[in-house]
């Protein structure tokens, strides 16, 4: 059976935003892209730059740091200097709150 943690309302994230969150431990980032929420770690996996400091737009979000952008529905790489796939996370809406599948 699967281990779901709460992390935010929904009303906390605004929509086609990203805002960042902690929980269990884990530096992560939460989006709102056109009515549906996505989760990611908040760590670009090339500069450490955190991604709730970036720029979203559509499903992709652009590092602050060298501008690479990551697909924050599937966490894929889109573009250079970013060659590693960012970790993405099982998530489900239940009572207006984000609940993160994080084991």
């Amino acid at each position: 059976m699967a281990d779901w943690t709460d992390v935010a309302a929904t009303d906390d994230v605004p929509e086609d935003d990203v805002i960042g969150v902690q929980a269990a431990g884990k530096d992560l980032a939460l989006y709102s892209v056109e009515g549906a929420f996505y989760a990611t770690d908040n760590i670009c996996t090339h500069g450490h730059a955190r991604l709730c400091d970036g720029f979203l737009e559509g499903g992709e979000i652009e590092c602050p740091l060298h501008q690479g952008r990551f697909d924050v529905r599937n966490g894929k790489a889109m573009c250079a200097p970013l060659t590693e796939d960012i970790k993405t996370y099982p998530l489900k809406v239940e009572g207006g709150r984000i609940w993160l599948q994080l084991s």
